[in-house]
Order: C-alpha cells, then structure tokens, then sequence
C-alpha cells in the first residue's frame, strides 16, 4: 500500500524523504491546521507533559504524513500556564499571556521531539522571537516546509496578548491556505450540551456557523469562530485520543462535527 523511497540528494544539507501512495488521490483534505489543546498532552496527569500521550500523537500524525498530507499545527499552553487564569489572581493581563504563549512553545518544542523521534521532520516557528530554539514565523517560508513534507508547529500564539491559541489556529490556517481545522479534543464532536456533564446530551454531525452561534454552542473563542467563518474556512471538532481518528478525518470519513456554512 504505501511505498517510501529515500532520495539519494541533499537539499540544503538535508536528506528528504518522498512518500508514494495510491490512497493519495482519495485524501479529501491535502493541507490542514491541527488545533490541540494544552491539556491534551497531560494525558492521565494533572499538569505537565505526558511523553506517552505525545508519542500516540506523533504516530497518528505520521500516519496522514506518509499519506503525503501538509500537516501544521497549532497548541495550546494551558497544562503549564494560562494567562487568564494568572489574570484572575491579580496578576497582569499582559504577563500572563506572554508566559503563555512561552509555554506554547515548550509543547511546541515537546512535541517536535516525539515527531523526530517517529522519523518526522518538523519545523517550529514561534511568533514571539526566540532565535535559539525555534524560527520566527515567515508565511512564505512556512509554506515551503510544508511542500517539501515537513510539519511545521507554531508555537507563541499570535504573538500578542488577549489573543487565544484558538485565534492563532485559525490566523494561521487562513495564512497558509488550509483546508480545514481539525481541532483535536477529548469528545468525540459539537453537542448541544456537555456531554461529560449530560447523558442524554445530542451530538451534532453537520452544523453551520450560524447555528453555532445561534445556539450559543462553544466551539472556539467567538474571535477566532469568526474569523474563520468570515473566511469559510471549515472546522472539524473530533476526539485526537482515539487511536486513527486524525487518518479517517482526513479520509473524509464522518468523525466527529463538522462546521462549515
């Protein structure tokens, strides 16, 4: 099913790696955003970074990578630091979202690592400068990873406060021509209540961006939601932690919610 052949050349000093795939032309999606949340890389802890749950996440990852999908990703900081909630103990607004959108870029730089680890090239660009670790964020050179099959990870949100990683998902999948936002959670779709807290909660598999907002359903923050409805730019809100989810998404296969107009 899949062939994979190694190119004898270097590309700035770098060998690439081709995938050849008869599924390919089937893939209903060929570049998407993947939005994860902080918290879902705690696994099973109550804070931190679980390096089991990073590895499930890279190997479903380079299950749609081998099927030569674009894969970029977005996550979020919330299982080291939120800045609303330093916010609400008095500290300053602006502190605290600059601490976390640095600790974007600590799961940015986790996550990198288990990518690698399972055979990945990956890219992390941050939008907050810090050279060392990761590149700045370049449009043009974000894109060009993507082309030669590279991940790339953005790390640092938008770069500015008040702003939540949701913002930075859609901002970014606007700037390198997504396909969708596939936004990983740990429920399985859109319902009309919280399924954690209600049983006979209903889930949604289609909805529009007006009903979204007409039934005060939360999806994303009500910035980044717009965004991306102004830009008819589809969402799929489906669970990451079931093992080969992310692969049947980008199949086409119906999992999870979708939203679109």
């Amino acid at each position: 099913m899949l062939t994979i052949k190694k190119s004898n050349g270097t590309i700035n000093g770098e060998q690439h790696v081709t995938f050849e795939n008869n599924m390919y032309e089937h893939m209903k999606y060929k570049r998407i955003l993947l939005k994860l949340s902080g918290e879902a890389l705690m696994g099973d802890r109550q804070y931190g970074i679980d390096p089991k749950r990073l590895a499930e996440y890279a190997e479903d990852i380079k299950s749609i990578i081998e099927q030569n999908v674009e894969v970029a990703i977005v996550i979020g900081g919330g299982n080291i630091f939120r800045g609303v909630a330093g916010a609400s103990h008095g500290m300053d607004r602006v502190q605290g979202d600059h601490m976390g959108m640095l600790a974007t870029v600590i799961n940015g730089l986790a996550l990198q690592s288990a990518l690698e680890d399972a055979g990945i090239p990956t890219r992390l660009q941050s939008a907050v400068h810090i050279n060392q670790v990761a590149e700045p964020f370049i449009r043009r050179k974000a894109m060009r990873h993507l082309e030669k099959g590279r991940v790339v990870i953005f790390g640092g949100g938008t770069g500015n406060p008040y702003f939540t990683t949701d913002s930075a998902a859609v901002l970014r999948a606007i700037e390198i021509e997504a396909d969708v936002i596939l936004k990983g959670t740990r429920v399985d779709g859109i319902y009309n209540t919280d399924p954690e807290k209600d049983r006979s909660a209903t889930k949604f598999d289609h909805i529009t961006f007006e009903d979204v907002l007409r039934k005060g359903l939360k999806v994303m923050d009500t910035t980044a939601f717009t965004l991306s409805q102004e830009n008819e730019l589809p969402i799929i809100v489906f669970d990451m932690n079931k093992k080969g989810n992310l692969l049947k998404v980008v199949l086409g296969e119906k999992i999870g919610t979708k939203v679109n107009l």
